[in-house]
């Protein structure tokens, strides 16, 4: 189902999703198939490219997102990571780094992943840095282990962060630095992680780096932080694609047994139609913060946060109300409603999870009192 902006792009996109991804979907899901082919193939339907460049619209990447999503989130999920990966790289400035890698990125002719979950909760006081990297003539030395990046491979590549050390010591001021790093370069070890009970097929490793040269034509952000700052409304609208597109399928599912079982659905709570109903209203706001997605002010942020929490919500709510509508068909291990409450909950448990997103707002919306 096209969510909005029925144009060519995300008819490509349909096609792709109807005649490549919904055959495989169970594969994805139950056997961690990697779907390759079908990232492929939405890059050349150009369901990333709409992401950078003065073509850039980002209501289209979100919503091509929510089409893949609605089929498998699995898929949808290494969408965004595409998707934000081309943000990273167009974003730098870096014209070796922008040269070498967007044009085919964007396309889908390469793949490459995130691996910003780490600096994002350490920004947060959550977590710490897990990369370290020293200063060295043309670039950096960088050590460290990341638990999990996905839409990665042995050709693939991913944006991470490191936090500069002098020998041994950190450095007296915080100085990250945001960086490209390429699978194959040597020193880096790729992991698989133990099996999850949702969202396998996504290329997910644990990223081992030892000793690994990052050169200046690898260097995203130096220093990181103003980067960041630049682009985390974007990082987080994005994501709003996965959590729209499952939330729309929860409604087609609950639609679909309306004729055989609406008689005794009808007294259940969060029927589809009022799930729609709210829907569609996230779905507008989510386009309005979409139109300036590099607005660096506050209550932006804030309203960006905010939309990205209620997606998560939104999706656990209709995923279960899709599975209590369906009833024992919908509990089946091949059928999408099951499939659906693991995703959703992947929605909001990915960083930044519902606990991070309350947690921003919490804090970016206290009162400032002068010292």
């Amino acid at each position: 189902m096209l969510l909005t902006l029925p144009d060519s792009i995300l008819s490509a996109v349909n096609e792709v999703v109807e005649g490549q991804l919904k055959p495989i979907v169970e594969r994805i899901d139950r056997e961690g198939f990697y779907p390759s082919e079908v990232m492929h193939a939405l890059g050349a339907a150009g369901a990333y490219r709409s992401s950078v460049g003065v073509d850039r619209n980002f209501e289209r990447v979100i919503a091509a997102m929510s089409n893949v999503s609605g089929t498998c989130m699995s898929t949808g999920f290494l969408s965004w990571c595409q998707s934000v990966c081309a943000v990273y790289i167009e974003q730098s400035g870096n014209t070796a780094l922008i040269e070498r890698r967007l044009d085919a990125h964007v396309s889908g002719t390469t793949l490459g992943g995130t691996g910003m979950s780490n600096p994002m909760k350490t920004l947060a006081n959550i977590e710490t840095m897990l990369l370290k990297g020293e200063k060295v003539a043309g670039g950096y030395v960088v050590n460290g282990t990341l638990p999990w990046v996905s839409n990665i491979g042995a050709e693939h590549y991913l944006g991470g962060v490191f936090q500069v050390t002098q020998g041994s010591s950190l450095e007296s001021t915080p100085h990250e630095v945001m960086f490209l790093l390429e699978c194959d370069a040597q020193g880096v070890l790729l992991k698989r992680c133990p099996v999850f009970s949702g969202m396998e097929g996504t290329g997910t490793y644990s990223v081992r780096l030892t000793n690994v040269f990052v050169g200046e034509d690898c260097i995203i952000a130096d220093p990181m932080r103003p980067f960041i700052a630049k682009i985390r409304s974007a990082f987080i609208l994005l994501q709003c694609g996965m959590g729209l597109g499952v939330t729309q399928g929860a409604i087609d599912s609950c639609w679909e047994v309306e004729d055989q079982l609406g008689h005794v659905n009808q007294h259940l709570h969060d029927r589809p139609d009022e799930l729609q109903e709210e829907l569609d209203e996230l779905t507008q706001r989510v386009n309005r913060l979409a139109a300036s997605p590099y607005d660096g002010s506050k209550d932006h942020l804030i309203d960006t946060l905010d939309v990205r929490a209620h997606c998560s919500e939104l999706s656990l709510k209709a995923t279960q109300s899709a599975l209590l509508h369906q009833g024992a068909r919908g509990y089946l291990m091949t059928a999408a409603p099951q499939r659906r409450i693991r995703e959703a909950h992947f929605v909001a448990i990915v960083t930044p999870a519902l606990k991070h997103l309350r947690k921003e707002i919490a804090r970016l919306s206290a009162p400032v009192y002068p010292v």
